[in-house]
């Protein structure tokens, strides 16, 4: 396995490249932080400004970047698990990458708007009627939780950022908040550059987030006992944070514990994780609406109410089905439910999103090349298809599939440095948010049509706004 060098770069050359833009980046700290409500308003001089200066240190800044021997010492200290960083960490040489992704605050402000208008025509009765139309029945029951670790994902390869998914097991939150916090600046002029990361009180947040989803169910009080719920778990990709989320919580005093539903039971009203009464589920299933035999245990536990799990079904079925995509992105639809107008020009960064039929089959074809193919209950990029990549052979399939087409937004780009080599990766960036409340923001460094853990020098990395 070749290793990525990890280069220092000389000082003078580092701050001499950022100072070219020092005059633009006074500029923009000299005025209020900027608020877009919606993705179409005009950007004014120091929004260009910041986005300029964004661009450039996407393209040339490698001065900031993740110190390695800093973030194995704080997981280790952390985990509570016996070499945890050499076990899990270094056995994924591509989990995180080198550097950090830049991008102007009005940026963040204009994806939290989306995020917003999303949740708010999400509560909407005609939204909620359509979506259940195609929901599993064990969708229709409504138990009160948000849905913990909401992930809204976007590409930024334009000025407007364009939302191409929700999620709502998002995975990676507790990793990326590691690394955030790892991150070396190679001189002291480019160390304010760090304090644009959202990782302040994260922490904090996380615990009052889970308090909250028991509260939304129970009323009061809070979870004496919380399942990470996973099948396979110590065979999962991201099973490092299911252990740095176990700790996070047990010391705030919550007990927890990764259990597979295997070991689940369900007997006199409590759900059991081997003799352990599990009183909230933190679910990381795939199955969103636990139609699967052996996750019956935690099916039946929640439809009687008698555990609270977040993320579920219900959750699920009213943001992360990629039909629902199709709804958000149809603009005639929002208006004819009395979307606001202001709500509306923000949901119109959406690409549009149809349903593939049989009846629009031709007419999807001849346009393939400026679409994405998306399973409708797919998730981590499978069977995901670019539209210049089809073959007929698999397209065939996608036709007896459920699946949405989507126009293409292109994903942005941050060049990294391997063997002193520059090379660009495409980037995504995620919101990690509850209840419409930022809780981290944090990109994906990757090669090919999806985001992926295999590329070199990709992989997850924290995002500075300017």
């Amino acid at each position: 396995m070749r290793w990525i060098k990890l280069t220092v770069f000389d000082e003078t050359q580092c701050c001499r490249r950022y100072s070219s833009h020092r005059r633009a980046r006074d500029l923009t700290d000299s005025v209020p932080p900027i608020s877009c409500q919606s993705t179409g308003c005009p950007p004014g001089d120091s929004v260009a400004r910041a986005r300029e200066l964004a661009n450039e240190l996407n393209r040339s800044c490698f001065c900031i970047t993740l110190d390695r021997h800093a973030l194995a010492n704080a997981m280790q200290a952390v985990a509570a698990v016996p070499d945890f960083y050499a076990t899990h960490i270094v056995s994924r040489p591509h989990l995180f990458a080198n550097v950090p992704v830049f991008l102007p605050e009005s940026d963040r402000d204009a994806m939290l708007a989306i995020v917003l208008a999303i949740e708010k025509t999400a509560r909407l009765p005609a939204y909620i009627d359509a979506v259940l139309k195609w929901a599993p029945d064990i969708a229709l029951r409504d138990f009160g939780p948000a849905g913990a670790f909401m992930g809204y994902d976007f590409h930024l390869g334009s000025e407007a950022p364009r939302l191409i998914e929700i999620n709502t097991n998002a995975g990676g939150a507790f990793l990326n908040a590691f690394s955030a916090r790892a991150q070396l600046a190679c001189c002291n002029i480019v160390e304010p550059l760090k304090k644009g990361t959202t990782v302040g009180g994260f922490d904090e947040a996380v615990v009052t987030m889970f308090e909250s989803e028991w509260r939304r169910q129970r009323g009061a009080g809070r979870p004496q006992t919380v399942a990470i719920i996973d099948d396979a778990p110590t065979e999962q990709y991201l099973y490092p944070e299911f252990l740095l989320a176990r700790q996070l919580l047990e010391a705030q005093g919550v007990s927890t514990i990764i259990a597979d539903p295997a070991e689940l039971s369900y007997v006199g009203g409590k759900l059991r994780a081997g003799e352990t009464v599990v009183d909230l589920v933190y679910n990381r299933l795939v199955d969103f609406s636990l139609t699967e035999e052996r996750h019956k245990p935690l099916r039946d536990a929640y439809l009687d109410g008698a555990v609270v799990v977040t993320p579920n079904p219900r959750t699920h079925a009213l943001f992360a089905d990629k039909r629902n995509l199709v709804l958000l992105s149809d603009l005639d639809q929002l208006r004819g439910w009395a979307v606001t107008p202001d709500a509306i020009q923000t949901l119109a960064s959406i690409p549009k999103a149809i349903r593939v039929t049989h009846d629009n089959a031709e007419q999807l074809w001849s346009q393939r090349k400026g679409l994405f193919f998306k399973p409708v209950a797919g998730h981590g990029g499978k069977a995901v298809y670019r539209g210049d990549k089809l073959t007929k052979s698999v397209w065939s399939g996608i036709l007896v599939s459920e699946y949405i087409a989507q126009d293409i937004a292109p994903p942005g780009e941050r060049l990294v440095k391997i063997d002193d080599a520059p090379l660009p990766r495409k980037t995504d960036v995620r919101l990690y948010t509850y209840e419409g409340k930022l809780l981290l923001a944090a990109a994906r460094l990757y090669q090919g049509q999806t985001t992926n853990f295999r590329t070199e020098g990709g992989g997850f990395a924290p995002v500075h706004f300017l």
